[in-house]
């Protein structure tokens, strides 16, 4: 199956902005492919605005988010490949979703966050049978 994150990106940042919320977005930027204002980076992950008000030519796809933004007053394209995402949440209440490091499952809403091992069968509890 193809990743889940950027279908849950594009439906929490739709779910916020149909709300009024101003979009945040976490991002990995040590992650490879990220480009980011490095002057903004603190301890390896940036936040970044990503409302149409904030941004121009917003793309959300499923390889990743880019857009053109002002930094300190200069333009620059930003790149974050789908996998550099960590969270989008709302700026005014933090509602919105975090999301599995890199090479963990992709899928948050998966019960089974091992799916190619068997899990461990809870022991049955006791029944009670009517007996005529």
């Amino acid at each position: 199956m193809t990743l889940s994150r950027p279908y849950l990106l594009r439906g929490i940042y739709d779910w916020l902005t149909d709300n009024d919320q101003t979009p945040y977005l976490l991002v990995d930027a040590e992650a490879e492919g990220v480009i980011v204002p490095i002057e903004h980076v603190q301890d390896g992950k940036i936040i970044l605005n990503i409302s149409l008000t904030a941004t121009r030519d917003l793309e959300l796809t499923n390889d990743g988010v880019s857009f053109n933004a002002r930094f300190g007053g200069k333009p620059m394209r930003v790149n974050v490949p789908i996998m550099a995402t960590l969270a989008l949440y709302s700026k005014e209440n933090g509602r919105g979703m975090m999301f599995p490091e890199e090479g963990s499952d992709d899928n948050p809403l998966s019960p089974d966050p091992e799916p190619g091992k068997a899990k461990e069968e809870a022991p049955q509890k006791p029944h009670l049978t009517l007996v005529k």
